[in-house]
Parts: structure tokens; C-alpha cells; sequence
């Protein structure tokens, strides 16, 4: 176990929005609120999967709702807190560390956020590799684990226990109304995990990765590199598009954030264009009308200058970008992750496509 040092959350955040593959949330309030931490001393430390004991518990925290709502609506420790107290006083079980249920966007940082509150360390680990609109698409609901029971907070008095679910889908489809009541936007501790469970079923040394993707992107800058190109050659990816945002659509309803943009081509992408949809994240990639890329592949919009990752939920018209493609961890690319990751679990009606060659 070691201390996060306070260089390495910038690092954190950066590297996370990237992998939220435009959802997740933009990290950057969740990381001013860790600064604020660690400047009244409360650090966090990092804890190898490899040390939890079989039998230790667990707590997996997220922020559950729509993006756009989340910019709108500041919350604090003590809210990311709020669920995982309430779900210790329900199993009347102190957690031995805190997780995050994803590594993209803000939901990489709140574990963090919520380990500097509590004191507990935070796992290395994920249970998506990106980020997912939903709760059905953690490698855990693939493994079949239980899915209950889940405690939903708001920043008011309102605490919702879910104490049996049918099943994964049906869980995400409570949860999804009860966070639409709560004005779209809350925070949740899901099922908790044991210490075997994360070893066997985690997405493995997320943090670390998020916080390597990271560096990349900002020792490039110092370089006065390319810190796009950067990034793909190093995480074997592969820059999709380059062009200028001439198109943007969203709303918000049933607690997500749905839309899509139109991208038109520049420099050796010009004459062309891209179409990107997305539920929180992006889903799908057209270009010409024609499907190029699809999830579970992280697809990711960047500043085409700055390298800084740009969200569903920040997209305006003008902006020049970069679209790349990251690999998805493999267990996302078995027939159960595509059932339940791929675009057909979105409503499209085609099979996962992708631009990334075979073993990257």
C-alpha cells in the first residue's frame, strides 16, 4: 500500500476523463475537492488487490445520473460519503477499502474522495476499464455476482436501500428511476465485493493506468509533443478522425444524457465526415454513413492541441478535435461482455465493429 501522491491526482483526473470515453462526468470539481483534502492533510492511500484478504468487504462508490446535471449541482465529500456510511450501518460491517465501480471520468476520483472522508484505503481497481452508462456492464453483473443490496443518497435527507434485485438489468432500471427523482443526479454504494470476488473479477490496476494515461498526455505537453499521438502509440490506439464539431445534439432524460455529434473532417480526414452517438458515453462512430467503430472500444473526443479529453457533456460547435480508439479490456470482447457492452445492448442494430487491429 502506498500514500497517492498529490502530483499524481492531476495525473488521475486527466488520465480518467480520457477512459470515461466522453461520460463519467468531467473530474475536474472531484479533483479540486481531493486538493482541498490532502490540503488539510487527509492523503489517500493505494491498496494492491493482491493484499485484500479473501473475506474483507469491499465498498463500490460511484456518481450515478447525467453528466451535464453533475456540472450543475457541486457536491463534496461528505455527500460521496453519504452512501457507504449508510450501507456499513446496514450490514452493521466496517469496509476494509473503497473502489470505483469505473475508471472513467469523475467516478476514477470518487473512491478517492470518499476514502479521504473515511479514512479507508482505495482498491487498485475497477469494475468497467472506462466508463459505462450502466449498471449491467461491470465485469462483475458479467460474472453473475449479486447485484444487491445498493444505497442511493441525494444532498438532501433521501437515502434509498435496495435490498433485493432480480438481476443486473433490473437493478440499473430501479436505481436509474430513483436517481431520476432525485433530480438526475446522486451518489450510490452497489453491492459490496469481497476481497476474492475483486482478485478474481476486477478490472485489475485501473487507477495506476489511469494515472500512467495521465503522465503520458502531460509529459508530452512539457515536450511540446504531440500529446495525442502520444497517447495512441503508447496505449496501442489509434486516432480515428480529426476534424471540427459542426453539429451537436443532446438531452437529458431517464437520468442520461443522449445525443450525437457531427464532426467535419480536416487536414487528411477533409471532405469527410464522422457522426459519434452517445448515452453518457460514446457508443458508435459513422463515417460517411458508414459504421467504423463501435463499444466497447474507448472512444474518446481530445482537444486536437491540448490533449485534454472533451465530454458528451462539454462538446460545442467549433472545437478542433481528435477521435481515438483505445482497446477495451478483453473480458468486454467475450460474447458475454459484447451481450452486454456491445452495440446491440444500446438498441443499434449491428454487431461490435472496430479499427483497432487483432491483439492491441
Amino acid at each position: 500500500m502506498r500514500t497517492i501522491e498529490r502530483a499524481e491526482l492531476e495525473l488521475l483526473a486527466t488520465g480518467a476523463w480520457i477512459l470515461g470515453a466522453g461520460g463519467g462526468g468531467n473530474p475536474y470539481l472531484s479533483y479540486l475537492n481531493l486538493c482541498n483534502q490532502y490540503e488539510n492533510g487527509n492523503t489517500v492511500s493505494l491498496l494492491d488487490p493482491a493484499d485484500l484478504a479473501d473475506d474483507d468487504i469491499v465498498a463500490i462508490v460511484s456518481g450515478m445520473g447525467a453528466p451535464l446535471v453533475g456540472r450543475e449541482r457541486l457536491s463534496d465529500p461528505r455527500f460521496a460519503a453519504k452512501p457507504l456510511l449508510a450501507m456499513e450501518r446496514y450490514l452493521g460491517r466496517k469496509f476494509r477499502a473503497v473502489m470505483s465501480v469505473e475508471i472513467g471520468g469523475t467516478n476514477a476520483l470518487q473512491p478517492l474522495v470518499v476514502a479521504s472522508v473515511t479514512g479507508v484505503p482505495v482498491v487498485d481497481a475497477d469494475a468497467m476499464g472506462r466508463a459505462f452508462p450502466m449498471g449491467q456492464m461491470t465485469s462483475f453483473a458479467i460474472a453473475g455476482l449479486p447485484t444487491t443490496p445498493l444505497v442511493v443518497s441525494d444532498i438532501r435527507d433521501n437515502e434509498v436501500i435496495v435490498s433485493r434485485g432480480e438481476d443486473a438489468s433490473w437493478m440499473e432500471r430501479i436505481a436509474r428511476k430513483v436517481v431520476t427523482e432525485l433530480g438526475s443526479i446522486a451518489a450510490t454504494c452497489k453491492a459490496p465485493r469481497t476481497g476474492l470476488e475483486v482478485k478474481r473479477h476486477g478490472i485489475l490496476y485501473s487507477t495506476s493506468k489511469a494515472i500512467r494515461i495521465g503522465r503520458i498526455v502531460h509529459e508530452a505537453r512539457r515536450r511540446h509533443d504531440d500529446p495525442v499521438a502520444a497517447l495512441v502509440e503508447a496505449e496501442k490506439g489509434m486516432i480515428l478522425f480529426k476534424g471540427k464539431i459542426a453539429d451537436i445534439q443532446r438531452r437529458t432524460t431517464e437520468g442520461f444524457l443522449r445525443g450525437k455529434a457531427r464532426i467535419d473532417g480536416l487536414d487528411g480526414d477533409r471532405g469527410s465526415v464522422l457522426e459519434l452517438a452517445f448515452q453518457n458515453e460514446f457508443a458508435a462512430a459513422w463515417r460517411d454513413d458508414e459504421v467504423v467503430d463501435t463499444t466497447p472500444d474507448i472512444i474518446c473526443v481530445m482537444d486536437s492541441v491540448s490533449g485534454e479529453a472533451i465530454g458528451t457533456e462539454m462538446i460545442r460547435y467549433g472545437q478542433r478535435v481528435s477521435v481515438i480508439v483505445l482497446p477495451a479490456p478483453d473480458l468486454f470482447l467475450t460474447p458475454k461482455g459484447l451481450a452486454a457492452t456491445g452495440p446491440r445492448a444500446f438498441g443499434y442494430d449491428f454487431d461490435y465493429k472496430t479499427v483497432l487491429k487483432a491483439g492491441t
